[in-house]
């Protein structure tokens, strides 16, 4: 038993692996998850159940910003071991009781399937409901974050708003993010790896903590 638990651990999907890919049925239809995400940036996040209290304000979140995160070329996908009938009939309920539409595809993982391939399921903390999980993954489909949190938590939107923002930054201007990092503020200049890097620095008009600790602006 101990060796199979060792085995599912070093399956999971780590940062720096490309995302696993997969078929699946979704409320939008069925989606091979590698073309989905071809082109852009996908959060993929699990909720424990549909109709729970917890899931249903994370995920009208998630929907009421759903535009901006398309402005941020990035898709939502969720995820719960429920069927399409459940998923379609939870969506439905939110429209009319919130107002609330949820657009983006909802997986349909009865049998488990993606929530294994991606570690959702969690046995110390349930085996029959995802964990609240949520996959950064850019457009070359490699995982660049994954944040977990328990059943009774809720996830903090403004973390994976800052996270995302903080990826794609760093990617487009070769820079690290420090901490609390917001957007606006300065971000950290790779280490030099030369003498020669390192005098030019200290000649650079950027904020100098040290020769290997230094900040400029984007």
């Amino acid at each position: 038993m101990e060796e199979q638990n060792q085995m599912k651990v070093q399956q999971m999907p780590r940062i720096g692996d490309i995302a696993p890919d997969f078929k699946a049925v979704t409320t939008q239809g069925e989606l091979q998850f590698s073309e989905y995400n071809k082109g852009s940036w996908v959060i993929l996040f699990s909720h424990p159940a549909d109709f729970t209290p917890v899931c249903t304000t994370e995920m009208s979140a998630f929907a009421t910003l759903e535009k901006e995160f398309a402005q941020w070329n990035t898709k939502l996908m969720g995820l719960s071991i429920d069927s399409i009938h459940s998923h379609i009939a939870w969506v439905n309920n939110v429209k009319k009781n919130l107002g609330i539409t949820m657009r983006f595809p909802i997986i349909a993982d009865i049998d488990m399937k993606v929530a294994n391939l991606y570690g959702m399921l969690q046995p110390g903390e349930s085996q029959t409901a995802a964990v609240r999980a949520v996959f950064f993954i850019d457009p070359h489909g490699k995982i660049r974050l994954i944040m977990y949190y328990p059943l009774n938590i809720g996830r903090n939107m403004d973390e994976i708003w800052r996270v995302l923002k903080a990826l794609q930054v760093a990617d487009e201007n070769g820079v690290a993010m420090p901490l609390n990092w917001q957007p606006g503020d300065k971000v950290i200049v790779p280490p030099p790896k030369t003498v020669d890097q390192m005098e030019e620095r200290e000649a650079s008009d950027y904020e100098m903590v040290d020769f290997y600790l230094a900040k400029r602006d984007i």
